[in-house]
């Protein structure tokens, strides 16, 4: 197993009903949470950048 760089950890809350779906969901494509919700957010932050740099352009 790789590893990896230490990484903070963040905390927000969310209803368990919704957590323990989307753990069934992760489990379900093959990835923890963790690595599923570090993908989601890095899309957003390439989407949001791209979005300030052709406002930029403008």
């Amino acid at each position: 197993m790789a590893t990896r760089d230490p990484m903070p950890n963040r905390v927000f809350r969310l209803d368990t009903e919704t957590w323990e779906a989307y753990g069934a969901a992760c489990e379900e494509k093959g990835i923890s949470r963790s690595d599923d919700l570090r993908m989601y957010i890095k899309r957003e932050v390439a989407a949001f950048k791209r979005r300030q740099r052709a406002e930029s352009t403008d």
